[in-house]
């Protein structure tokens, strides 16, 4: 494995330049997937490339139906 693997949610409130309380309401709502290590919730790697991947399709399906308009 290269790189970090698991993430804090503080770590991924930086990567991903969002509050805590929108990295919660994501994973609360399945968009962005965690794993559990005893208490501390952990956002895996390719939990955050799948979360990115997913906003990247929105906006491509959002300016398509943009243009389709």
């Amino acid at each position: 494995m290269t790189g970090k693997e698991l993430h804090r949610v503080t770590d991924a409130m930086v990567i991903l330049s969002l509050s805590r309380s929108v990295i919660y309401e994501q994973l609360r709502c399945g968009r962005l997937r965690s794993v559990h290590v005893g208490r501390t919730r952990l956002i895996p790697a390719s939990a955050i490339t799948d979360y990115v991947a997913l906003l990247e399709r929105e906006a491509a399906d959002s300016d398509d139906h943009q243009v389709a308009s």
